[in-house]
């Protein structure tokens, strides 16, 4: 019993989902690291310079001898603003372009009438005479379908 525990619990993680979705948080945790970086070393000193403040973690305000620290959530904030961004522009974009790429068009319907070309009624397309007007019509030929 335990064996075939064993073997349907293996079965589990090798599925293409599961695997799929370590790396998908490995690799999100190595971007995560990367874009703090990205904010803390470039941006925020980038902003420092043209604000004057250095970091934005210092930044607070005092409400009845509570300390409100909100330079820490506007860091916050500048990192997820920048991982949504590159998400967006690198991920989200692309995918969206091949999806469209390589989506199938939808096959429109052969139509299954056609106008007569004397009285202009609608007829069946392998009509060889027009119901309304009793005019010999040259038949169309049906092609079945795959």
């Amino acid at each position: 019993m335990a064996l075939l525990n064993a073997q349907e619990f293996k079965k589990f993680l090798l599925r293409g989902n599961v695997v799929d979705l370590a790396v998908g948080i490995v690799i999100g945790v190595a971007f995560t690291a990367v874009v703090s970086s990205l904010v803390a070393d470039i941006i925020t000193p980038l902003i420092a310079a043209v604000i004057g403040e250095p970091d934005f973690s210092a930044l607070s305000f005092t409400i009845n001898e509570s300390e409100i620290l909100y330079g820490n959530f506007i860091n916050a904030l500048l990192a997820f603003l920048v991982v949504a961004t590159a998400i967006f522009y690198v991920v989200v974009m692309p995918m969206n372009r091949l999806v469209t790429r390589f989506k199938e068009q939808p096959q429109t319907p052969e139509p299954t009438t056609r106008k007569c070309p004397r009285c202009w009624s609608e007829i069946a397309r392998q009509a060889s005479r027009c119901p309304q007007c009793t005019a010999d019509i040259e038949p169309v030929e049906v092609v079945p379908a795959p």
